[in-house]
């Protein structure tokens, strides 16, 4: 099988689709104030203005923007077409920033598709010897691909890393529809041979987590609930096991972005976001304990402010050469529009609902 799941999208940039631009897409986010109250404004009213961290643990990292597929939804913009990706150069001077930093219990691994990246193994190894908490966000399909993947379960497994993995829906024409031709079952495949492995099963301590995102403009049903039908469709149909479901709202950023406009169901959806704002949810952000490292080393708030090239605002501590993490931890987290996606309902974060 190619290592390319078949697809008929390329990515924005690869249209030269003028949503490739992060100035215009901010652009968009901030048109409308009168109509669209801006987050900053809410965050005044609830007196969390400025945002600023609580604590630096989580250490996200994009290792690339290359992927195996091209998602409907995909905030990155990720794809086959797109070559950007971490050098091992910056590898190790992210290296040696967990080395004297010892608060961060997690490194999070993310993409496109993370494996792609030709020293991905090593860098899993390096982080290994630290005794780091590592998670990877991997997209199944990846694992399928192509015969040199086939073995990353048992390489998982060997580095403990915890698998946190997309799977729109539990059934295959709505997982295709945003995902591509030929992906659930790709998936499907990927879970099984996770779970023989010992991944999502009771007492390995092998965590396998699914992520849901909406298919449509719409935000995210109850997390907990959704969990339980998907538990129960994923035995009953395939006799796969996993630990968690994370609920996902979509942010209005890039591939979704620029669907939201061209289907008609921008200003409806940012007004959901904006009525469903949650105080709770805004007091327990990601941004808050989380730093994320772009593929070329820059430092971002979140893995969304990466997507719209939104640099920390302590300017002598932006790339990961010149980390400082009392800068960091003293830092106003950059905010916008977008943000009402982490806020709404239950909230959102990596890790699911965050209220």
């Amino acid at each position: 099988m190619s290592e390319f799941v078949k697809v008929k999208l390329k990515s924005l940039k690869a249209n030269e689709n003028i949503l490739s631009k992060a100035a215009h897409q901010i652009a968009v986010l901030e048109q409308n104030p009168d109509v669209f109250t801006p987050f900053k404004t809410q965050l005044q009213t609830i007196g969390l203005s400025p945002l600023q961290p609580t604590s630096l643990e989580i250490f996200q990292i994009n290792l690339g923007k290359m992927c195996n597929q091209v998602c409907t939804h995909c905030h990155v913009d990720a794809g086959p077409d797109r070559k950007e990706i971490m050098t091992k150069e910056t590898m190790e001077v992210i290296l040696e920033v967990l080395k004297v930093n010892p608060n961060f219990k997690i490194v999070d691994m993310t993409g496109g598709a993370p494996e792609m990246n030709p020293n991905f193994r090593w860098f899993v190894e390096e982080v290994s010897k630290l005794g780091i908490q590592m998670y990877v966000r991997c997209n199944l399909t990846i694992i399928t691909a192509n015969k040199k993947y086939n073995d990353l379960p048992q390489f998982f497994k060997l580095h403990q890393i915890e698998v946190i993995s997309s799977l729109p829906f539990y059934s295959k024409n709505r997982t295709d529809k945003q995902r591509g031709d030929g992906v659930f079952e790709s998936s499907i495949k990927a879970l099984k041979m996770l779970n023989e492995v010992g991944y999502g099963k009771p007492d390995s301590g092998l965590k396998l987590n699914l992520v849901y995102n909406p298919a449509g403009a719409f935000l995210p049903p109850d997390q907990n609930a959704l969990e339980k039908e998907y538990k129960t469709a994923l035995q009953k149909d395939f006799g796969i096991e996993f630990n968690n479901l994370f609920a996902i709202t979509n942010l209005p950023v890039s591939r979704y972005l620029d669907y939201l406009i061209s289907s008609g169901n921008y200003e409806d959806y940012m007004t959901k976001l904006i009525d469903a704002f949650n105080p709770s949810a805004a007091q327990n952000v990601m941004c808050r304990n989380t730093i994320s490292i772009g593929w070329d080393g820059y430092i971002y708030d979140c893995d969304f402010n990466q997507m719209l090239e939104l640099k920390v605002t302590c300017k002598d501590a932006q790339h990961i050469s010149n980390f400082d993490s009392n800068a960091l931890l003293n830092r106003t987290i950059i905010v916008n529009n977008h943000c009402y996606g982490c806020t709404a309902g239950s909230g959102s974060s990596c890790g699911g609902a965050v209220a």
